[in-house]
């Protein structure tokens, strides 16, 4: 798809800046190099880098503009989709960039990649035979005319477009393209498992309340960044559905931190707070935090909340496989001054983290006249009595 020329100037220049490479358009006007194609080429591969680094290596891939390389799967995530589904057959019927596609293809016989931007299913095409899939079609042309005529499959994946018809980002299943509302039982008929990659803003409850064959729920962090929510639809949707997963993927960790329950179990469960700060303070990731399972968290490791708001958990014993930061707690006292020249004359700065206190950590970081960063940890918060408290802790 592109000349000899430009594929040279790729390869001498890969390591060099895009944007400054673009200032010396006029060098080029004259000679058989598509600059523009070029320069594209050359930011898309420094840009997957770290988003994809097993295809960083592979100099034959091609790069869609920007955007599309944004709006892709990490390889992180990807591999995720990928280990929890397999069959005879899937269709993906967003496919984009296809990094998704490429994935998931390994795991099954056929797979057919549906896409409405000939240019984009053109890269991914290239890009599949480069990575030597040969088990996928790809078909360029709108996902539902294809949804509607396609035969059965065993899985049917999708990633809707989270943007608007103006441009801004949407949070709501029924604001992004397509709507899988309104194509959920046309879904199912074709494909007795439908897996949907959705913003992980979008309201966890609000999904369950409008997809009543919702079997699973993935919440997908990397580095305890939110990146992913995923639904799993079924045909035959389990009574007690839907399970939720809670996955964060830690750099260097061999195995990621891992949560999984059903809510409807803890619909009628109470919970005691503890009076206090014990030795150990838990703090969930951010896949815990999003789907907001502390009952099933507290139970499950035998810990306290402080407080029903604060999100943070307690205990006298250690439980070094809590799916979450661990702190030692060194002392618990007041905003007083009294208090604050106690426990705070010898911190010169500080990680702050505040949960349910009234200041923010930049508000509190300036009022205590810390600097940010060091070893050492303050907690914010609010204890069950209502009492705002500072915890100092080290982190475990």
């Amino acid at each position: 798809m592109l000349n000899d020329a430009t594929q040279s100037f790729i390869r001498q220049h890969r390591f060099d800046d895009p944007q400054r490479l673009a200032l010396h358009t006029k060098n080029f006007e004259n000679s058989d190099i598509d600059l523009t194609a070029a320069l594209t080429q050359i930011a898309g591969r420094q840009h997957i880098r770290r988003k994809l680094p097993s295809w960083y290596d592979c100099d034959d891939l091609l790069y869609p503009p920007r955007l599309s390389l944004e709006q892709c799967s990490s390889e992180t995530t990807a591999r995720h989709k990928a280990a929890c589904v397999s069959g005879t057959s899937l269709v993906d019927l967003t496919g984009g960039f296809g990094v998704d596609t490429a994935f998931l293809a390994p795991d099954f016989f056929h797979v057919v990649y549906v896409e409405k931007d000939p240019h984009l299913a053109a890269v991914a095409q290239h890009n599949f035979a480069v990575l030597g899939l040969k088990n996928i079609t790809t078909h360029c042309g709108d996902c539902l005319d294809f949804l509607r005529t396609m035969p059965s499959v065993d899985c049917i994946y999708m990633d809707p477009a989270r943007r608007t018809a103006a441009g801004k980002k949407a949070f709501r299943i029924e604001d992004c393209e397509p709507d899988i509302l309104k194509m959920s039982d046309l879904l199912l008929e074709k494909a007795a498992r439908v897996v949907v990659k959705l913003s992980p803003m979008l309201d966890i409850a609000a999904a369950e309340k409008a997809l009543p064959k919702l079997a699973e729920i993935h919440i997908v962090s990397v580095d305890n960044e939110c990146k992913e929510l995923l639904l799993f639809l079924e045909r035959k949707a389990p009574e007690k559905s839907p399970f939720v997963r809670c996955v964060n993927y830690l750099k260097n960790a061999s195995q990621p931190q891992s949560f999984g329950y059903y809510p409807k179990d803890y619909l009628a469960v109470g919970q005691a707070f503890a009076a206090q700060p014990q030795t150990y303070i838990y703090e969930p990731n951010s896949s815990l935090m999003k789907a907001a399972c502390f009952a099933p968290l507290s139970l499950h490791y035998a810990l306290q909340p402080l407080h029903p708001d604060s999100h943070l958990l307690t205990s006298e014993q250690l439980v070094a496989d809590f799916p979450g930061r661990i702190f030692r707690v060194e002392a618990v006292f007041s905003m007083s001054k009294n208090d604050l020249k106690t426990h705070l004359s010898d911190m010169a700065q500080a990680n702050i983290t505040t949960r349910n206190f009234p200041l923010s950590a930049n508000e509190l970081q300036k009022k205590l006249k810390l600097k940010d960063g060091g070893t050492s940890y303050l907690l914010a918060t609010t204890l069950s009595n209502g009492k705002h408290v500072l915890i100092r802790a080290a982190k475990v």
